[in-house]
């Protein structure tokens, strides 16, 4: 299918003309040792319809079983979104043709979801809290996945066949679904973005699913409309389908509200419609005429009980809980004093666990900030990869500041132990050793320096002497060119006033 780009309106003036409304619904596969209704493993990379089962086939007689894991991991996430969870739900076949599930149904949740009323407080950048609402958090399977083979753009369109590998079907999964998300104004996509990262690091934090998006592990799609004024009825929505990157949900946001904003300004309608997200072009393309709910003939999964959690099973899971993302960024500000923008910076740098490691680590909470968003933040740009990503851990940058804390070497000398570090020299003791880089401390090595210097540069010397004693400085530069920066500049100054007889 095509991926020409339509006439756009300048976003701004959408903006100016039109007030967009979002729904976000975002799946997450739940990270449980097997899928959700089989004993089938759950795996990454395998071999195409090695991770299967007759479940996972749908072969006749085949009959499903709950993931008890799952079902503890799905509560989880509902009350981390301060969901109420309910005491009694049920499972639903929704139906359509799913050429990548065999049996030709999903196995989902409809009318009593194991999650409802909830909400996340998200913040934006300039720290700005938004709080979005959620209407539902339920449990399903996974689809297979479809390869379609030959063609230009990857999908069916064109294909000249298609591979299906069934490894995926019936993985765990949690979809939550918003609420339709107004007042965000020309905000929109940046609210779209904080929301789907917050629920990522959430989803990491408590530990029920590696949440790459990457991988696939988490997927956004992204509802959108536009209507004249906030007072005026929701508008016709679309919905972009399986987006899987924070800078890809924003980019769609903004797209859509500019293509829709042409369509109406134009006179014509907006269809509503699923539709596909181009990460190359920027842009996204029709997919199929949106079903409502009515269409996919949801009717109680006849193979599966109830599932009735305990409300003493639920407190217990509810005491459990880890600190939260965003209650632990407000305590970590408070303990290491930083201001909200250094904040800000560490977290949109990736440098909160790394920081908190460090601090951990033995250096205090400045000393840490300094190195992860100062000299191996420049090394991670150079390197193009991220600061997770660089051969250094938190236990050798706090190693790194004790050495200089302890002053064996100087932050020039440092730097210099951090580049053998990351090439892979060793330890930050075992590169200081081997390379030699402590700091000259024996006075009289200093000494000998100072003196060689003050008898190249005389007339420097006559200046301190008659009391320019700013003059010192240039003395120190060559003391410490000729100790190759391993002195400690203020002990320098020291002795170097006190051989000229002036007082600092």
């Amino acid at each position: 299918m095509s991926t020409t780009a339509v006439e756009l309106v300048d976003y701004d003036e959408a903006i100016d003309r039109f007030d967009p409304v979002i729904g976000i619904e975002v799946h997450v596969e739940l990270g449980t040792r097997t899928k959700m209704f089989d004993p089938a493993p759950q795996t990454f990379g395998a071999e195409p319809n090695t991770a299967v089962s007759p479940v996972s086939l749908g072969l006749p007689g085949a009959l499903p079983v709950v993931n008890g894991t799952a079902v503890e991991y799905a509560i989880r996430i509902g009350l981390a979104l301060n969901c109420q969870i309910a005491e009694r739900c049920r499972f639903a076949r929704k139906n359509y043709f799913y050429p990548d599930v065999p049996k030709n149904f999903q196995t989902s949740q409809y009318d009593e979801p194991i999650a409802f009323e909830g909400y996340l407080d998200v913040e934006l950048e300039d720290g700005t809290v938004f709080r979005v609402e959620i209407e539902r958090a339920h449990m399903e399977e996974d689809a297979g996945k479809n390869t379609h083979v030959g063609g230009s753009t990857g999908r069916i369109h064109g294909a000249e066949y298609s591979l299906v590998d069934y490894n995926r079907a019936g993985i765990p999964l949690v979809e939550i679904v918003t609420k339709p998300i107004t007042g965000a104004g020309a905000r929109a996509p940046e609210v779209a973005r904080a929301y789907v990262q917050a629920l990522r690091d959430i989803f990491r934090t408590l530990g029920v699913s590696e949440a790459r998006m990457e991988r696939g592990n988490v997927r956004a799609d992204v509802n959108l409309s536009l209507r004249p004024t906030p007072e005026s009825p929701l508008g016709t929505r679309t919905e972009t389908k399986n987006v899987n990157s924070f800078r890809s949900v924003e980019r769609a946001v903004r797209y859509e509200v500019s293509r829709q904003a042409a369509i109406l300004a134009a006179g014509g309608t907006v269809v509503q419609e699923t539709r596909h997200w181009h990460e190359d072009t920027g842009v996204t393309t029709p997919g199929r005429v949106k079903s409502d709910a009515e269409d996919y003939r949801y009717f109680p999964e006849p193979d599966l009980v109830p599932v009735a959690p305990s409300r003493e099973w639920v407190e217990k899971i509810r005491a459990s809980l880890p600190e939260l993302p965003g209650a632990r960024r407000r305590r970590l500000t408070d303990e290491w004093g930083y201001a909200e923008p250094e904040m800000r910076d560490v977290l949109n740098a990736g440098a909160l666990d790394l920081i908190e490691a460090t601090v951990a680590a033995g250096a205090s909470p400045a000393a840490a900030r300094k190195w992860w968003m100062g000299e191996l933040a420049r090394t991670a740009k150079q390197r193009e990869v991220e600061l997770a990503e660089l051969p250094v851990t938190p236990a050798q940058v706090g190693e790194l500041q004790a050495l200089v804390d302890s002053g064996r070497i100087n932050d020039k000398l440092a730097r210099q132990v951090l580049d053998g570090v990351l090439a892979g020299e060793g330890s930050p003791e075992e590169v200081l050793v081997a390379r030699g880089l402590g700091v000259v401390s024996d006075d009289g090595a200093l000494l000998a320096a100072i003196d060689e210097v003050l008898a190249a540069q005389p007339d420097v010397a006559d200046r301190i002497r008659g009391g320019r004693v700013q003059a010192v400085g240039a003395i120190v530069g060559g003391v410490m060119k000729a100790t190759r920066g391993q002195a400690d500049a203020g002990r320098v100054r020291e002795l170097i006033l006190s051989r000229l007889g002036v007082e600092g």
